[in-house]
C-alpha cells in the first residue's frame, strides 16, 4: 500500500468519503509532495472490493492482485524513458483498454504519470476516453506542471490541487527518512528541493548535494577566468540538464532580486550569495533580462523533451554567463 503523507490526510478524507467519483482527476502539484502516493492509495481504494474508511483493505483479490502488479483493470502509463514523451501508440493501448469489459466485474483505473509528457498527438487521442470514457473507468492524471497540459485535457478532469506540506512538517519527516544528517543540511537539501520532501530525499540520494557544489565552484571559477565554457560543460556530463537550468534561473532571479532591491537578505544560500551580489553590481539590467528570456525558453525546450545538442546548449549558456559582467 502507498504510503499515507501526514500533509494529506485532510485531502484524503475529502476524497476517500465520497459515494461518487469523478470520471477523470487531474492530481497537481510540485514535484516531490507524494501525489502519485496519493493517486496509487485512491487507485486502490477505487478497486478495493471490501474498503474500509482508512483506505482499501489490503486483503480482497483485487488488492492482492494490484499489490502484485497483475490486476486486469489497471492500467499505468509512464513514458518509456525518463527524457522521454508518451508517444501515442501508449495512450492507443490505453483507449483500447478503456473499451473493454472490466474482467473482475467492477471499476477499471488508469493511472497516467506524468500526464504533461504527453506530446500533442497523444494528448489529443486521450480527448474522447477523457470526455466518455466507457463502462465504469476512472483515470488519475498526475501532473507536476499542468500548465503544460492541453486546456481541452485540463477542462475534461476535475482538477486537484495537491499540498505542499509546511517548512516544519517537511523538515520533520526529512528528518526521519535522513536521521543521520544534521539539520543545516535538512534545510539545504530542502531549498534545492523548492520545499517538497520526497523531492528533497531523492536529491541527496541522487548525490544532488555534491553536484551543486560543483557546480558553484565551477560558476566561481569561470567568472575568474580560471576555466573555459568548453570545459565546464564537459566536466559536468554527470549533473542533469533539467538541475542546471533550474539553478541558473534561480541564480538569474537573484540577480534581478538584488538589482531592484538592493537587500542583501536576498541574495540566497551564502555558497553563491558574493557571486549574486557581484553579478548584480556589474550587469546592466537589460542584459540579465535578455539572459533571462533566453534562459527560459531553452529550459521550456528541455521540458518538451526537444532533441538539444547538450554540451552546445551548456557552452553557450556558459559564454552568455560569463560575459554578464562586461555587459554594463
Amino acid at each position: 500500500m502507498a504510503e499515507a503523507y501526514p500533509w494529506q490526510a485532510a485531502l484524503w478524507q475529502q476524497l476517500s468519503r465520497r459515494e461518487r467519483h469523478a470520471h477523470a482527476y487531474l492530481l497537481h502539484g510540485p514535484a516531490g509532495i507524494g501525489k502519485r502516493a496519493l493517486a496509487e492509495r485512491l487507485a486502490g481504494l477505487l478497486l478495493c472490493r471490501a474498503p474500509t474508511a482508512a483506505g482499501a483493505c489490503g486483503q480482497c483479490k483485487a488488492c492482492l492482485l494490484l499489490r502484485a502488479g497483475s490486476h486486469p483493470d489497471f492500467f499505468e502509463l509512464q513514458p518509456e524513458d525518463t527524457d522521454k514523451p508518451i508517444r501515442v501508440d501508449q495512450v492507443r493501448e490505453l483507449v483500447d483498454f478503456i473499451g473493454q469489459t472490466a474482467q473482475l466485474g467492477g471499476r477499471k483505473l488508469v493511472l497516467l504519470e506524468p500526464a504533461e509528457a504527453m506530446n500533442l498527438n497523444a494528448a489529443n487521442a486521450l480527448l474522447k476516453s477523457l470526455e466518455e470514457p466507457s463502462g465504469d473507468t476512472v483515470l488519475l492524471l498526475v501532473s507536476h506542471q499542468p500548465s503544460r497540459l492541453l486546456p481541452t485535457i485540463r477542462s475534461r478532469c476535475q482538477q486537484q490541487a495537491c499540498p505542499l506540506p509546511g517548512p516544519a512538517a517537511a523538515r520533520g519527516w526529512l528528518a526521519g527518512q535522513l536521521p543521520e544528517l544534521d539539520a543545516v543540511v535538512h534545510q539545504r537539501l530542502l531549498e534545492l528541493a523548492a520545499g517538497s520532501p520526497l523531492r528533497a530525499l531523492q536529491l541527496f540520494r541522487d548525490g544532488v548535494l555534491e553536484q551543486r557544489t560543483q557546480v558553484e565552484e565551477g560558476v566561481k571559477k569561470l567568472l575568474k577566468q580560471q576555466v573555459t565554457p568548453s570545459e565546464l560543460a564537459e566536466s559536468w556530463k554527470a549533473v542533469p540538464l533539467p538541475l542546471l537550468l533550474d539553478w541558473f534561473c534561480e541564480w538569474l532571479l537573484l540577480v534581478l532580486r538584488f538589482q531592484m532591491s538592493g537587500d542583501e537578505a536576498g541574495l540566497g544560500a551564502p555558497q553563491m550569495g558574493k557571486v549574486i551580489g557581484y553579478l548584480a553590481g556589474r550587469t546592466a539590467l537589460p542584459a540579465v533580462l535578455e539572459l533571462q528570456d533566453w534562459l527560459l525558453a531553452q529550459r521550456q525546450k528541455v521540458l518538451g523533451k526537444a532533441n538539444l545538442n547538450r554540451v552546445l546548449l551548456l557552452e553557450a549558456l556558459l559564454v552568455r554567463w560569463a560575459s554578464l559582467p562586461r555587459a554594463s
